[in-house]
């Protein structure tokens, strides 16, 4: 026993010094150098005239047996989809100015699934396409080969994930654009502050919905409901997919006729309130509560030729900051784990349809960091879950203050004045009318 005890002592120096080596070697730079640079304008297409339009909806396969996507690990596999899964898009034209957007029923979608579904879609002749997310969570996972978000989120990346998300979506638009048709547009606002909360302080949201009508000759071409709620209603450990209450929705409003597309809003820190029913049966009690406040925001028609605008600008990003995610001592280290996952650069859209301007963000913006972005640009509204993922994006005060939604935020305290200079930009290129 004492040779053993004396064996042991003997190894304590080397043990000390490999874990100081160990750390010392984690805590290196190996972020290198992040370059600033000023937001560069990447496309953009403005036009006024008759508006024309056209949906579909296709199925959304998931490649099973699959990771369910949302939560840390441990994860379930689903071998079922229950409802199914959907990919909807709809196509705007007026004038020769051409514009998709997509949705899928995904927790996120990425910057090479956006790049594959618009290379499928170049023969469409589009000026630009805007792919969402509706951030369900029980929705499947293995798009996303990033590490944060394999461990995070997604779960281990699997290509035919990859090419399940941008196969539908590419189909959604191909039919899409072959049902364009002369449509009129209405829009139309309803709140209910009731339906949802803040979960981790800041600003509190107000439970608005945007509702965007585009009807044809006889029936509704499409709808664009515009809300803000974290889709979270599913439980965790359930082994099917599921589209959550956004699904639901969409489901429900087709039944009157039209594709219904759900796009999230300033969703950063929104929660659902709303306690009738359990398991799944609540996020179908929820999504028949927001079909009525769909019903209460009558839409108006806009009368005269349609305006419709897209541009999009990139933006060069701040450094990682784990500062707020770890402890003091693992900081380095942890900023070279996000760095190995994270965007130097991001796209920002700007989108004008009639009287909403609406700026999109490839991530989750609190409904603090949407207000800022909308007083900064003018916009009527501002999405996120578009283009990429990452992650939040919360007012620069709390992060200073490491509160509200800036404990998940990986960047750092200059994230928004970065993205709001490049929301800017594709504002003034879309022809935004500023606020005065």
């Amino acid at each position: 026993m004492a040779i053993r005890r004396r064996y042991l002592r003997s190894l304590l120096p080397f043990a000390l010094l490999t874990a100081g080596a160990a750390y010392a070697l984690a805590s290196w730079n190996w972020c290198g150098r992040w370059e600033e640079s000023a937001p560069v304008l990447r496309g953009q297409a403005r036009a006024e005239g008759a508006l024309r339009a056209g949906a579909a909806k296709v199925v959304l396969p998931p490649p099973f047996p699959v990771v369910v996507a949302g939560y840390p690990p441990p994860r379930p596999n689903a071998s079922q989809a229950d409802p199914p899964l959907h990919a909807r898009a709809v196509i705007l034209q007026a004038g020769e100015t051409r514009v998709g957007l997509v949705s899928l029923e995904l927790l996120s979608v990425t910057g090479p699934m956006v790049a594959q579904i618009r290379e499928r879609a170049s023969d469409l002749g589009l000026h630009g396409v805007l792919v969402f997310a509706s951030h369900t969570h029980s929705s499947f996972g293995g798009y996303d080969g990033r590490l944060v978000a394999q461990l995070v989120g997604t779960g281990r990346y699997r290509e035919s994930a990859v090419d399940t998300a941008v196969s539908a979506a590419s189909e959604a638009l191909h039919q899409a654009a072959a049902a364009l048709a002369d449509v009129t547009l209405e829009v139309g606002r309803a709140a209910e502050p009731g339906l949802v909360l803040t979960r981790s302080g800041g600003e509190t949201p107000d439970g608005a919905l945007t509702r965007v009508v585009l009807r044809g000759a006889s029936s509704p071409v499409a709808e664009l409901l515009l809300f803000a709620a974290h889709p979270t209603m599913v439980p965790r450990q359930r082994e099917y997919v599921d589209p959550d209450y956004p699904g639901r929705l969409s489901e429900l409003r087709e039944a009157q006729g039209g594709v219904v597309l759900v796009l999230q809003g300033a969703v950063g820190n929104a929660s659902v309130a709303f306690n009738e029913g359990q398991g799944v049966e609540r996020a179908t009690a929820f999504a028949q509560a927001l079909s009525g406040l769909v019903d209460r925001a009558s839409p108006m028609a806009t009368p005269g030729p349609t305006r419709l605008a897209v541009a999009r600008a990139e933006v060069a990003l701040p450094r990682p900051d784990a500062s707020r995610l770890v402890p003091v001592l693992t900081r380095a280290a942890g900023d070279n784990f996000l760095c190995h996952s994270a965007a130097r650069v991001a796209e920002v859209s700007a989108l004008a349809l009639g009287p909403l301007e609406l700026i999109t963000l490839p991530g989750e913006p609190t409904t603090g960091a949407g207000q800022v972005l909308a007083g900064r640009t003018g916009a009527t509204g501002v999405l996120g879950l578009s283009g990429d993922y990452l992650g939040y994006m919360e007012t620069p005060e709390l992060v200073a203050q490491g509160a509200g939604e800036s404990r998940r935020q990986y960047y750092g305290s200059s994230l928004l004045e970065r993205l709001g200079a490049a929301a800017q930009l594709a504002a003034e290129a879309a022809g935004f009318t500023p606020e005065p």
